[in-house]
């Protein structure tokens, strides 16, 4: 109980700024990050540079300034979330696909949703329930007390649950049982003992296999789901058509065959808005035994 009220305080406190105060403020301070700390600008300059090696360093340092805007407005608009109704929803966001919710649901074997660190993926979890119904939400914690805590509160605002990576299969096997949906983060690299190398932007990325084990168990479909900001500062919520899933019976070779194609349509998304995903992130970190 302490930890929401103080929660819900420095909500409160970010909140009691003007919006667009909040978001010159956060820009800004986004936009000092980038100059004064070398090593993530260079991880993410050299991300970029080997993601898109036919562009020149004066578009990479483009794309790079327009990585870290983005995330200022993110974080201004985070405070926001909680503000956000039925009533006013769709002032912040639009919907698109919606129906590929409905046929899943349709079927009874839960929805399986791949997110990215891409958009603005925390208003996602405030607009789902608001438009279909309470999601879980699987995650590792933050290091952060304070961010984790900010983070969790907001996110299970609307009937959420949140559940942390690690040991929790059976509890989502039985949540996609009870045909609820499940979104997991699947865009960090992980080591080598948790995931699989499938192609990234042309490069080996280790992925973690949870969603394609998940989909293969339970024949739960995958849907995506993505978050872009638009030009008219809204943010538009993407759902896409289910994913399709091999289940042939050779697990190794479906293991890696779903998990890549779930790494293609982030890279599809990203490549469509390439300054709103996070590649201050060392998502090519884990190598494999050749040299890249």
């Amino acid at each position: 109980m302490k930890k929401e009220k103080s929660t819900s305080i420095i909500i409160y406190l970010f909140k009691c700024v003007p919006l667009s105060w909040r978001r010159l403020f956060f820009r800004g301070l986004l936009r000092l990050f980038y100059h004064l700390s070398a090593k993530q600008r260079l991880i993410t300059l050299h991300n970029l540079h080997r993601a898109y090696p036919e562009k020149d360093m004066a578009e990479l340092v483009r794309i790079a300034k327009g990585v870290y805007r983005h995330l200022g407005l993110v974080a201004a608009d985070f405070f926001e979330i909680p503000y956000i109704t039925r009533d006013n929803v769709h002032e912040w966001v639009e919907f698109e696909g919606m129906e590929h919710i409905d046929e899943t649901f349709a079927k009874g074997k839960g929805l399986l949703s791949i997110v990215a660190h891409f958009g603005n993926w925390e208003m996602m979890t405030v607009a789902f329930p608001m438009v279909r119904k309470p999601m879980n939400i699987v995650y590792r914690p933050l290091d952060s007390p304070v961010l984790e805590n900010l983070t969790a509160w907001v996110r299970t605002l609307n009937g959420n649950t949140v559940i942390p990576k690690g040991g929790s299969g059976k509890t989502i096997t039985r949540l996609l049982g009870e045909n609820n949906a499940l979104g997991i983060l699947s865009d960090q690299n992980v080591s080598a003992r948790e995931g699989v190398f499938v192609d990234f932007f042309g490069r080996p990325a280790c992925t973690a296999v949870g969603l394609a084990v998940l989909a293969m168990r339970t024949g739960a479909p995958v849907i995506p789901a993505f978050m872009p900001r638009m030009p008219d500062g809204r943010y538009r919520f993407i759902i896409q058509e289910a994913v399709p899933i091999d289940d042939t019976g050779d697990y190794e070779k479906d293991l890696f065959t779903n998990t890549q194609r779930f790494t293609k349509v982030v890279e599809a998304m990203v490549r469509r808005y390439p300054d709103q995903w996070f590649w201050l992130h060392q998502r090519w970190k884990t190598k494999t035994c050749q040299k890249e």
